[in-house]
């Protein structure tokens, strides 16, 4: 077994992502709600920590780790993603074969096919059909010119190799845009639609609601894209946010796009498996309360699960016997294991010395496996399942299927983080804000999903 090296590395241009805080910045200022805003916003995604694996196990299809050895050795489980699969029970016959995952991205990564390469070799998966597809043009990776590049190629990995590793036989189609503005990303959104590349697609990227203030140009054209998505029968996803109830703002906000109603909004967990994979426990993803932070906490909090209602949408259909007594949409939907303690593991090399595996979170981890998982959904049905949130939530009022398609996430749970007041509990059995209606049982879902939503 070759022995691996945990170390830490600071410096925002060289840092990996474990976790993606889905922060805002906005030019020239922000204006009052209900008023027309031409501002742009700005997507980042800033590291949450750097914490690292340093390179590859000496033999190929092995990664040379359990979880239990990684708890043991660095304070972190490490998760493969053969683990992932056995621990959400997916059906081992289904690979996505036949189905196209697009996945949105700023500046893209300029090693992401031979990152995806050592990642396959690592974990003994087979090649990838990867198409990339630069819309405006292909950016030249600058570090150094913008700091951002760095971050968004760590979420382009994250995004590519976590499908990839969910769904084998999937084909993946990265559309990236120019830069990380919110029209950029749009314009690369609306080309995924246009041509309708896949009937998945996932963004793991959002920006505080109130940026948006109510009547922006920027959210009209995003809503847009979103209604001719579902009406050409994609599947739609985002991650709901890795920094509380309140994401980093003086006030509870739910992150955009995860707060549309047609977008299937993703939360966080921390996922407790054996060694060979099997299912134990989960608990909401919250590594600012000491008694939720796994392992003993030895690397101090790195994030907690988004979730809140909305302040720019009414309460969708699907969601009106949710219980979470709000008037407007609530997020998150639906979770997937985020925390940087109950890391997947992912392959940068675009960082120098720096290149290796790298423990990954964050519900940016969520959006591309729930993109996978909907992949095989539509492999199993035969046809694409469309707007995926009036399936989940009919799911979610037959007590009989909800029991057996899903781990309902509740207990000690909260999303108050980092010492805010505000957040929203888990608590209770059912639906919660910060988790959604939990994690999935991916071979039972598929079933009910396949039959629309009926058991």
């Amino acid at each position: 077994m070759k022995s691996f090296r945990l170390r830490t590395v600071t410096g925002a241009a060289a840092a990996a992502v474990l976790g993606s805080a889905l922060m805002l910045a906005l030019t020239p200022s922000t204006t009052l709600a209900g008023s027309t805003s031409t501002s742009t916003v700005y997507y980042q995604v800033n590291p949450i920590a750097k914490l690292a694996l340093a390179s590859p196990g000496a033999t190929p299809g092995a990664f040379p780790y359990t979880p239990s050895q990684c708890v043991a050795s660095f304070g972190f489980a490490c998760y493969s993603p053969q683990d992932l699969r056995a621990g959400y029970n997916f059906p081992s016959k289904l690979t996505g074969a036949g189905q196209t995952i697009v996945l949105i991205d700023a500046y893209g990564s300029p090693t992401i096919q031979s990152d995806l390469a050592t990642y396959d070799k690592e974990f003994g998966l087979p090649p990838a059909t990867l198409n990339i597809f630069y819309p405006t043009g292909q950016p030249t990776y600058n570090p150094l010119q913008n700091h951002q590049e760095t971050s968004w190629a760590e979420e382009t990995s994250l995004d590519v190799e976590q499908s990839h590793g969910l769904a084998p036989g999937a084909t993946i189609d990265l559309v990236v845009a120019p830069n990380n503005s919110g029209n950029a990303l749009n314009n690369a959104e609306q080309y995924a639609v246009d041509n309708h590349l896949g009937n998945v697609m996932s963004m793991s990227f959002g920006a505080p609601e109130d940026a948006f203030n109510g009547n922006n140009d920027q959210l009209a054209q995003a809503e847009a894209i979103y209604q001719q998505a579902v009406s050409q029968g994609m599947s739609v996803f985002a991650s709901a946010g890795d920094s509380g109830a309140t994401e980093g703002t003086s006030s509870s906000t739910a992150l955009f796009p995860a707060s549309d109603p047609l977008v299937t909004a993703v939360g966080g967990t921390d996922l407790f498996l054996s060694n060979r994979g099997t299912y134990q426990s989960e608990t909401t993803w919250n590594d600012s309360i000491s008694s939720l932070c796994p392992f003993g906490c030895s690397a101090g909090p790195f994030g907690a699960t988004g979730g809140a209602p909305s302040i720019l949408f009414a309460q969708p259909a699907y969601q009106s016997a949710d219980g979470s007594g709000y008037p407007g949409r609530t997020v998150a939907d639906v979770s997937f294991n985020a925390s940087v303690y109950t890391a997947t593991m992912i392959y940068l090399g675009f960082l120098g010395a720096g290149n290796g595996f790298y423990f990954f979170g964050g519900t940016s981890e969520g959006s591309p496996s729930w993109a996978a998982i909907t992949a095989l959904a539509d492999q199993a049905a035969g046809r694409p399942l469309g707007e995926l949130n009036p399936l989940l939530y009919s799911i979610y009022a037959n007590a009989r299927a909800y029991a057996a398609d899903f781990h309902n996430i509740y207990g000690t749970g909260q999303n108050n983080a980092f010492g805010s007041t505000i957040g929203y509990p888990a608590t209770s059995p059912g639906y919660n804000l910060p988790t959604g209606l939990g994690t999935p049982n991916v071979a039972n879902l598929i079933s009910s999903l396949a039959g629309g939503g009926r058991r």
